[in-house]
Parts: structure tokens; C-alpha cells; sequence
């Protein structure tokens, strides 16, 4: 709880992307200051959280995770946030995922008692620094990956240095990143497991996006061939594990509805299974990759919630927006933002400019004829309309495409409220 005081006594000054303060202001204080991105109050470039849009997918997401008879474990790797998984946690998610023992360790400093992590780590090395997380945190937990006699071994280090009497393990399925890729493969790591003294079968897992491609129609039979073989590993660790829960783990943003689709009638037919779905992007939503996946989501027929169809591109809402001041227009059709590359995302699609504000008014029409073109490490280029009045000093709120990558370039975000007045700080431990 040491590192939970540090920031809640810390003072965060101009030194912090944001914070126009050069003698600083603690983080608890941030929200009443009534600063609002729109009229120039934050140094910009900020980054910022529209608290109600997160809220509000939330909610849907998790109703229609108990519709359709599924749990939700949260990526943390999308925010790093430890205020933002705990209230996830709060709201109903089952527990949280981490993608390796430095993602655990900021979890489990804050609280975070039940995690996946749903990466293998290396080697024993890396077996003994989880262990000695783990005897830290002797209450938690925890459900880690495995895809070969190599990696159990690496658990099996970790919780002899935890000195934990079992260690779960969820023997995972893959094809385009880790993961078993055959039977062989799963008769080996679920034999390796049966031979460690201090681990047990704990289910099967997969990572659907892996084998996404840009053709939709080979992406869903994929993910079909996918999903047939983790059901096909979990009647094996089933029968190796007659009597045990047992754990059926997929699904990130983008097909969560393709595989619980897939996974729910073994688990319904075993009666001890539970699926977990990681999904964690989709809470932000975005302008780009998520609001592609969401209208793809559609055609596949939607949300359906307690027997009732949502449209999931009409429901879930962009949460996250980028707040650039224009620097320079230094010529016809050219003007240059105060963000780049190490401010925004930009692997799967480059920003988009929603509303300009001059003097903390919103300029109509001025962000649907603007467009950014490229980034530098510090510069966004805008392609502006031969007329357009837009000028120096003008404020452009941005949607980004993939909060992953957007997020972690920030130390602070900042929390907005339905006002759009900036309430809290939020801090991000991406180490």
C-alpha cells in the first residue's frame, strides 16, 4: 500500500504532460480547478477520459456479459490504470488480466487479488521473479499460460519460490503468436503439468485476434478452427481433471461475441467450466480499429442482451480524445498540431480531428474539413481546406484509433466529466 500513498500525496507540476503548473498541485486537488481541455486550461497535448462514455460501455459490455452466461477478466495492459480495473472489478468483471509479472506486481501493489496472466513469461529466471511476487501476495489468485513443457517448468520455479502448495495453469491453444499448435503439444504440457508437484490444471486458453486477417470471411473460419481445437484440448484436461473448475479463456475486443458463441456449449455441457473473456479496449472504444470492429460486430448480428438486439457501433462510445493546440499554418492547405507520434496511436490508423474550440467556443463545421496526413515524433499535419478559417491557437479534440497504443505514451490521464471539466487524475504504471 506504500505505492498507493506516494501518489496519493504526489504533486504533479509541468514536469507531467498536462499540468500547466509550474509549482505544481496534488493529484487530489486536480478536480477542483474546473480546468476544461476545450478552452486551453491543460498544457496540450493532453490526453483525456470521458468518464460517462467509459462508464456507460462498461455497463453494457458487463450486461451483456451476464446475458450471455460469460465473465470478464479486463485486459489491464490496455490503461494501466489501477483506479480504472478496480472500478471495472467493482462493477461485476470476475477479475483482471496482465500480460507479465511486471503488469501483476502494479495490480497486486494496488489490491488486485485475482488475475490471469495470459502470457508465458521465459524461463526460470523468469519463473523465480514471478515466485517471488507470489510469496509477496500469498492470498492471490492467480492463472497463468502455458504452451509447453518449457513454460510449466518456468511455473513450476515460480511456485516453488512462492512456496505455494498449487499454481494454476491453463494449457493454451494457438496459431499466428503463442500457443500450442497441435495435440501433441497439449499432451505435453498437460503431462508436464500432471508431473509438477505444485501446479494444477486450472483449464485452456486462447488468443482469438492472433489469427485475424483482412478478409473477414477467412477470419471468423479461423477463428471457428481455433476455438474447435481449445474445446478439443478442454475435453482433454477435462478427463485428465474430472472433479476440478476448470477455466475456458478467450476473447479480446474485437470477436468476444464469435467465441463465446464457440466455447458456451461445452462449458454449458460440462457444468464446472466457466468462460472468462479478456476483453479490455472495447471499455474506450476509439474512432478507428474498435469503431471498425463494432460495425463488424453488427453484421454479425449485434449485442444481444436479455433477448433484446443492440447495436453495438450505435452503443459503445469513444472515451478517450487527444487535445492539440495548431502551432503554425504555414501555408495553404498545411497546418501543423501540437501532438506526434509519442503523444497518440498511430499502427492502426492515424488520429481523427472531431472539434475545434477557439477561445473555449466550439468552431462548427471546421473539424469535418480536416484531416491529419502523417506524424512526426512531436508534429501532426493537417490537411486544411484553402478556405478555412482555422487559425493559430485553435484547439482540435482528436479520436484516436487503438487505445492500447494510445494509452501508454501518457503517465496522466486526465478524467472528464459529462461538462467536460476535468474531475480527476488518472496515473498509468506501464513501468
Amino acid at each position: 500500500m506504500q505505492f498507493l500513498a506516494r501518489w496519493d500525496n504526489e504533486r504533479l507540476s509541468a514536469t507531467t504532460r498536462g499540468i500547466p503548473l509550474v509549482d505544481g498541485i496534488a493529484t487530489d486537488d486536480i478536480g477542483t480547478r474546473g480546468w476544461r481541455p476545450s478552452r486551453g486550461d491543460l498544457a496540450l497535448p493532453a490526453l483525456t477520459l470521458d468518464e460517462t462514455a467509459f462508464a456507460a460501455n462498461r455497463d453494457l459490455f458487463l450486461r451483456w456479459c451476464r446475458s450471455s452466461g460469460v465473465v470478464v477478466a479486463p485486459h489491464a495492459k490496455t490503461p494501466m490504470s489501477p483506479e480504472l480495473a478496480r472500478s471495472l472489478r467493482e462493477a461485476g468483471a470476475w477479475g483482471t488480466t496482465v500480460a507479465n509479472t511486471q503488469q501483476a506486481a502494479v495490480l497486486l501493489s494496488h489490491g488486485e487479488r485475482r488475475l490471469l496472466l495470459a502470457n508465458e513469461i521465459g524461463g526460470l529466471a523468469a519463473g523465480r521473479r514471478l515466485g517471488a511476487l507470489l510469496s509477496a501476495y500469498p492470498d492471490v489468485e492467480l492463472h497463468a499460460f502455458a504452451d509447453s513443457p518449457e513454460a510449466v517448468a518456468t511455473l513450476a520455479e515460480a511456485a516453488r519460490v512462492a512456496d505455494r502448495r498449487e499454481l494454476s495453469v491453463l494449457i493454451e491453444l494457438g496459431a499466428g503468436r503463442a500457443g500450442a499448435r497441435d495435440r501433441a503439444a497439449v499432451e505435453a504440457t498437460m503431462a508436464a503439468v500432471l508431473a509438477a508437484d505444485r501446479l494444477t490444471l486450472g483449464g485452456v486458453a486462447a488468443y482469438e485476434g492472433a489469427v485475424a486477417t483482412a478478409d473477414a470471411d477467412e477470419t471468423l473460419r479461423a477463428i471457428a478452427a481455433l476455438m474447435e481445437r481449445t474445446v478439443e484440448a478442454f475435453t482433454m484436461v477435462r478427463a485428465a481433471a474430472p472433479r476440478l473448475p476448470l477455466i475456458l479463456s478467450a476473447g479480446g475486443s474485437a470477436y468476444f461475441d464469435v467465441v463465446a458463441r464457440a466455447l458456451a456449449p461445452g462449458a454449458q455441457a460440462d457444468g464446472n467450466a466457466t468462460i472468462v473473456l479478456r476483453s479490455g479496449a472495447l471499455f474506450f472504444a476509439d474512432h478507428g480499429i474498435y469503431a471498425r470492429a463494432f460495425t463488424a460486430l453488427d453484421r454479425r448480428g449485434g449485442l444481444l442482451i436479455d433477448g433484446t438486439h443492440h447495436s453495438a457501433a450505435q452503443s459503445f462510445r469513444p472515451a478517450l480524445t487527444l487535445w492539440a493546440e495548431v502551432l503554425s499554418h504555414p501555408e495553404a492547405g498545411l497546418a501543423i498540431a501540437g501532438f506526434g507520434m509519442r503523444d497518440a496511436s498511430f499502427d492502426q490508423g492515424l488520429p481523427v480531428p472531431l472539434r475545434v474550440f477557439r477561445d473555449g467556443v466550439e468552431q462548427d463545421g471546421l473539424a469535418g474539413r480536416l484531416s491529419v496526413t502523417r506524424l512526426n515524433d512531436q508534429h501532426a499535419f493537417l490537411n486544411v481546406a484553402p478556405d478555412s478559417p482555422l487559425a493559430v491557437g485553435d484547439i482540435i479534440a482528436f479520436g484516436i484509433s487503438h487505445p492500447c497504443t494510445c494509452l501508454d505514451r501518457w503517465r496522466v490521464i486526465f478524467g472528464l466529466d459529462a461538462d467536460g471539466v476535468v474531475r480527476r487524475a488518472l496515473p498509468t504504471q506501464f513501468g
